[in-house]
């Protein structure tokens, strides 16, 4: 803690002398902006070569005596950047006055993007032949202290974070909005455990969202490099040569393109992202709503449009397509303006549909000031297509729609003669919307009586294995019908189809595909096995099939000692967590590390991870965090998930539908007993004040909007 508060104070005192200097110059803090996270760029990539060079050294081939020299690739499988020497920073702090720093500084750049593509025409450079070269001077001495030389780990990471943070707070670039608050993004990153796969952000910013999914791996002592790929979108040039030198920073890399993210989908990632993180600009009401109106983005259709073909509000789009990046198994977490989880009209449609889905997993409410530029509390929301691929084994107030259409030339008119089901009182082979109350499955039944007799034996063995719940407590049943399909072997309570393919399925790769891509869209998750397989390996078959359960019949990951959760299917957990905030400024607020922690905590509790619980318990008393212990069990005394009035309750399905399908947690969980604790009576007076000074004027500008709109509907 020591060695936090150290380098906290140098933060603070890096950003003073830089403001300092700037305030000593002829320029704006936008024009400041981008030289100065340049030279922290810099500064932290020879941080980081430093800490690798000798080990690299150590690790060079010889030959007579001659040791080859340097190259890039010796770094970059080492998370660093390859430095020239003259691209070094103590060469560029050592040069005398009567030097030409910007056009030195320059070259540096240069060298760095020649060796680097993708960085190539992102790094800053004509920006410092405007800077005076006295204050280049200062400014590189100024970001190179004795005491961080002799400091170990990503200090310098730390230190380009709360630059960018302190940036934002005055709005030097783009408004401020490239900058997601890093204890919301951390936060997010931890409740989706970013372990592995594509990360996709449709609105990157800066790139926070893929520098905290990264130290998600770092944590479990592995190299986000090899775990995750990131791809990003920006609209704005600048920020996106913000978010490749943060990422460059972090010894990380990304495929950041420049698109309109409404409109342009350059990455085409559409069911295939295994995580979507985003921090959207809210309550856009621009997008044309014919440019989308088609775009397979949006399986909700399309939400509120307005007289003027645009889209009423923005919110409900991204919502959409953060959910339709994901691939099966996928998870997303997003900042969304507060009330868009309950707004009307066409937007409560969409949020229907997605709720019926069974997809979203947990809402947390969020205060007030927790952004540098808006003082608007949001939501964080999180969805989990796994989850949504288990659907809900009982009625709901609310019926999800119905499945996918079959694939064309599936379903009746492709059964073999004698296998069809026909509509009672209809031609043969006629589809209607579904398939209970008028069809005569007779035929299909008898087909079904049939296959079981004629069993192979393959699913002789696997029936054996399986049957009577001899396999992990779970029912299974043989030649079960599913729609039109007769599926090998089938488990309601785990959606879970296992298909145990003989030769014949060699010349049936593309009809069995469809049919999996059918089965999948309403909900079906389905295993296939070759029968030698179940064969010459049998437990391998059986320790995949207990791999793939959702919680908690599968193993899951929670460790020894967990208890069985809620079923997750039938709720969604909602936080307020509106009184959970520390007070970082008088105008800005954010969570402690043991806040953050222990909101995670719940949702632990939640997913039965009650192993994970009790260790953050004993390593709060360990280290002597009492106060944050007692915080937590005094809300979950027996470990176990439990509803906290005030605080947190996980909602049915039901009890969703009957509330117009809101997901504002606090219509939800209740009013907790209010503790106004020792905060200054005069200082929170005061920050009320502001913040209804700032409501009043956004009231007035939209008033003024309002009465233009109408004036113009009136002609």
């Amino acid at each position: 803690m020591a060695q936090l508060e150290h380098i906290e104070a140098i933060e603070k005192r890096l950003w003073s002398a830089a403001d300092t200097l700037r305030a000593n110059s002829n320029f704006a803090a936008n024009e400041f902006f981008m030289p100065v996270m340049g030279l922290i760029f810099l500064r932290h990539a020879y941080s980081r070569y430093l800490a690798v060079k000798d080990e690299v050294v150590k690790s060079l081939p010889s030959r007579g005596g001659k040791t080859r020299a340097l190259v890039k690739e010796d770094f970059s499988t080492r998370g660093a950047v390859f430095l020239r020497p003259k691209a070094q920073f103590d060469y560029l702090v050592g040069l005398p006055n009567s030097v030409n720093r910007a056009e030195a500084i320059i070259k540096a750049m240069e060298s760095i993007e020649g060796d680097y593509e993708s960085l190539q025409g992102v790094l800053p450079k004509e920006e410092y032949n405007e800077l005076d070269n006295e204050i280049l001077g200062q400014l590189l001495r100024k970001l190179n202290p004795e005491e961080l030389k002799k400091m170990s780990g990503d200090v310098f990471g730390r230190i380009y974070e709360y630059f960018l943070t302190q940036f934002a707070g005055t709005k030097a670039h783009d408004g401020g909005e490239f900058f997601t608050p890093v204890s919301l993004v951390s936060f997010i990153a931890k409740v989706l455990e970013t372990d592995s796969g594509i990360v996709l952000d449709p609105a990157c910013g800066s790139g926070g969202m893929f520098v905290q999914s990264a130290r998600v791996v770092e944590r479990q002592n592995q190299n986000p490099s090899e775990k995750l790929t990131f791809y990003g979108m920006e609209k704005n040039a600048t920020t996106i040569r913000l978010a490749k030198m943060n990422l460059a920073v972090h010894g990380l890399e990304g495929d950041i393109k420049k698109a309109i993210t409404y409109y342009e989908d350059p990455h085409e990632l559409v069911g295939k992202a295994d995580f979507v993180m985003a921090n959207p600009p809210f309550n856009v009401d621009e997008i044309d709503a014919d440019k989308i109106k088609n775009d397979p983005r949006l399986p909700f259709g399309l939400p509120s449009v307005n007289d003027k073909g645009k889209v009423s509000n923005g919110n409900y789009v991204w919502i959409s397509y953060f959910y339709s990046y994901l691939n099966d198994t996928g998870r997303a977490g997003f900042v969304m303006a507060a009330g868009a989880e309950s707004a009307g009209r066409g937007d409560a449609l969409v949020r229907q549909k997605l709720v019926e889905t069974g997809a979203v997993d947990v809402m947390v409410s969020i205060r007030s000031n927790f952004f540098y530029t808006r003082s608007v509390p949001c939501v964080l929301w999180f969805i989990d297509r796994r989850k949504a691929g288990q659907p809900n084994d009982r009625p709901s107030a609310g019926q999800p729609s119905p499945p996918s259409p079959l694939p064309e030339g599936e379903g009746f008119g492709a059964m073999s003669e004698g296998n069809t089901p026909s509509p009672a009182g209809r031609g043969q082979g006629v589809r209607a919307a579904n398939y209970r109350g008028g069809y005569d499955f007779t035929g299909m039944l008898k087909r079904v009586r049939e296959l079981r007799s004629q069993q192979t034996s393959a699913e002789t063995l696997f029936w054996e294995l399986v049957r009577d719940r001899r396999f992990m407590g779970l029912k299974f049943r043989r030649q079960h019908q599913y729609g039109d399909y007769v599926l090998d072997f089938y488990c309601d309570s785990c959606k879970l189809a296992v298909e145990l393919d003989g030769e014949i399925h060699e010349s049936t790769k593309l009809h069995d595909h469809k049919r999996d891509a059918y089965l999948s869209s309403c909900g079906i998750h389905v295993l296939r096995f070759k029968n030698s397989e179940l064969f010459v390996t049998p437990e391998k078959v059986l320790n995949t099939i207990a791999d793939s359960l959702p919680s908690p019949y599968g193993r899951g990951g929670g460790g020894e000692g967990d208890v069985t959760p809620l079923d997750r299917r039938h709720y969604i957990l909602m936080i307020d967590a509106r009184n959970v905030y520390r007070k970082v400024t008088r105008k800005i607020n954010d969570f402690s590390p043991e806040q953050e922690q222990n909101l995670l905590a719940i949702v632990w509790l939640y997913r039965g991870e009650t192993a994970r619980y009790k260790k953050l318990l004993a390593e709060y008393r360990k280290n002597g965090e009492d106060e944050a212990a007692a915080w937590l069990e005094e809300r979950f005394p027996d470990a176990k998930y439990r509803d906290v009035e005030g605080l947190v309750k996980a909602v049915t399905r039901e009890e969703i539908a009957a509330n117009d399908w809101s997901l504002t947690p606090g219509r939800y969980v209740g009013v907790a007993e209010t503790d106004d604790g020792d905060e200054d009576f005069a200082e929170k007076f005061a920050a009320l004040h502001e913040e209804l000074c700032q409501l009043n004027a956004e009231a007035t500008k939209l008033a003024k909007k309002i009465d233009a709109n109408f004036k113009e509907l009136m002609g």
